[in-house]
């Protein structure tokens, strides 16, 4: 029985799977069971930003794995206060505490959790287009209606608003307003980045009204974008900030962190039996150690304007717009973008979609410019004709 037949007889059937097994990964390459050879454009949907394997964070989870898996958040441990702390020393300025969990529709619901505590105000604006996650109250904040629909009445108290559309946002935010929620790039959403005017103007909006505002750097966080962070490309400093994706090299983590204009939290009102166990942390500070000692983000950022140029000189007739920031790049089309996936895996590279019309790119940061000049190559032979 093929590895395709024996998942496909026990899945659970959620998800929509493409006809290859991947069974080895090494840096931006992954192989398939028939040792087909790709490069890797999914990027583990963003979590993968130090590549496949990385000797690091294999490295790192070897000795800790020896040390100690498992340690609750009631006892103090020393990977996770080494952990912590460098996350503060990374994060805007302002944030002072951090919550860890194990993904980051866990860290958007923590983050959703405090605002409503620490204003005591019920309601949540997000944006159109945004995507935060599959459980309630992530899932509440998310737009697209095929996710939320089968699952309603969803969380009450939650509205949406037209990205970048700094009118209703003004008019969305009031005295019941606990809190804004966006992402910096819409990633689901299709490689959306927010402008300067409209992020700058929710900051000050939730100041001047008594709300938080959540940033979600789920996807954009940990050198994506081109700095460790997307909102440094806009100098804001958010009330709470979701991360996960890339936090611990590939290992399950998510991570809030926490603004000092926030007051205390009362004990127990959250926890995680695995947030911030001792193996995800030991992997996240050498993840974290190797992003700025081979300087990742600012390859991403050198690379990424490359990648964004050669992308836009494709001539095609199916290409409607080409937009992203650092390595994080999206090519919408007049058409569903699927065949195109397709065909492009045929030509050995894998993408993802963004919507049904956008094709997005999120190679591992460590990829390098000959790779990328492939995928290149084979986006304009894909994007030459139409395909059914």
């Amino acid at each position: 029985m093929s590895i395709q037949e024996l998942e496909s007889q026990f899945t659970s059937g959620v998800y929509t799977k493409r006809p290859i097994a991947i069974v080895r990964g090494r840096g931006a390459r992954l192989w398939d069971s028939d040792e087909n050879e790709y490069i890797d454009c999914v990027g583990g949907q963003g979590a993968a930003n130090l590549g496949h394997a990385n000797p690091a964070i294999v490295e790192a989870i070897t000795a800790q794995a020896k040390t100690l898996i498992s340690c609750p958040e009631m006892f103090y441990n020393d990977r996770r206060a080494e952990l912590e702390a460098k996350l503060i020393s990374l994060a805007p300025p302002g944030m002072t505490r951090v919550f860890l969990s194990n993904s980051g529709t866990e860290a958007v619901e923590a983050a959703l959790k405090f605002a409503r505590l620490a204003t005591k105000r019920t309601e949540i604006v997000a944006a159109m287009r945004g995507f935060h996650g599959r459980t309630f109250g992530a899932l509440s904040a998310t737009w697209e209606k095929k996710y939320r629909e089968p699952f309603e009445p969803l969380v009450p108290g939650f509205s949406h608003i037209s990205y970048n559309d700094i009118a209703a946002l003004d008019e969305a935010i009031d005295h019941k307003t606990a809190a804004v929620i966006l992402e910096v790039v819409q990633g689901e959403g299709g490689v959306r980045p927010g402008t300067p005017e409209f992020l700058g103007k929710a900051q000050e909006l939730c100041r001047e009204r008594g709300a938080l505002l959540i940033l979600d750097e789920i996807q954009t966080g940990f050198g994506r974008t081109g700095k460790m962070f997307a909102c440094e490309h806009y100098n804001l400093e958010p009330d709470l900030m979701c991360l996960a994706k890339s936090i611990a090299g590939g290992l399950p983590m998510g991570a809030t962190l926490i603004n000092s204009r926030i007051g205390e939290l009362p004990s127990q009102v959250h926890g995680s039996t695995f947030g911030g166990n001792p193996l995800a942390c030991a992997a996240s500070l050498a993840a974290i150690d190797y992003l700025q000692s081979h300087h990742l983000p600012e390859h991403a950022a050198e690379l990424g304007a490359w990648f964004l140029n050669e992308l836009r000189q494709i001539e095609s007739p199916l290409i409607r717009e080409v937009r992203g920031l650092g390595l994080m790049v999206g090519i919408e089309l007049k058409q569903k973008v699927t065949p195109y996936l397709q065909a492009l895996m045929a030509r050995g590279v894998l993408a993802l979609p963004a919507g049904l019309t956008v094709m997005r790119f999120l190679p591992p940061l460590v990829i390098e410019q000959s790779d990328l000049e492939k995928v290149v190559q084979a986006v304009g032979e894909v994007l030459s004709h139409e395909v059914n």
